[in-house]
């Protein structure tokens, strides 16, 4: 009898799962060459949660570059913020830490002030497009984490940036 029920159950739990929800798509500029691509942010489902890890899902990019000096959030990384600010308004659960992040260069102090700005500006952003100030903190950790180590503006480039960190990856 066991052996009927278990199977049962889990059939019932795993339909009582599944996606129902639409999904929401974000065009996405393909500098490779290959023009514009359509990926989906996810829906409200638990679905929706898997495409923060899923490689061909805007969710699944995590990071706002920045210029040299500035804090100003460039055109093409809008879409990503778009997408993650969808994401957080239909998974209300979800929290976001944003970390800002600088090169090398600079005073420790200014460093650590620019990150904050980048963080912020990240932050003010998902917020005017639906995400709910509780859902999000913004720290600065200045050039503390560098993603690259050389003294290059290749590498200099890679480390002026805003990360967005779900719950469970912070």
């Amino acid at each position: 009898m066991k052996k009927l029920v278990v199977p049962a159950l889990l059939s019932l739990i795993l339909a009582a799962c599944s996606s129902t929800g639409t999904d929401t798509a974000a065009k996405v500029e393909d500098r490779s060459g290959a023009g514009v691509a359509t990926v989906t942010a996810g829906s409200t489902s638990g679905s929706g949660i898997a495409a923060l890890t899923d490689p061909n899902n805007i969710l699944s990019k995590r990071s706002v570059f920045f210029d040299f000096d500035s804090y100003i959030i460039k055109s093409e990384a809008k879409p990503l913020v778009e997408a993650h600010a969808r994401f957080l308004v239909q998974n209300q659960q979800m929290k976001m830490l944003i970390q800002g992040n600088t090169d090398e260069r600079g005073s420790r102090e200014y460093n650590l002030a620019l990150g904050q700005k980048r963080a912020d500006v990240v932050k003010q952003a998902l917020m005017l497009l639906g995400a709910k100030e509780a859902q999000i903190e913004s720290v600065s950790l200045g050039e503390e984490k560098p993603r690259c180590d050389d003294a290059s503006e290749a590498c200099y480039a890679e480390n002026r940036r805003g990360d967005m960190l779900y719950t469970g990856e912070f």
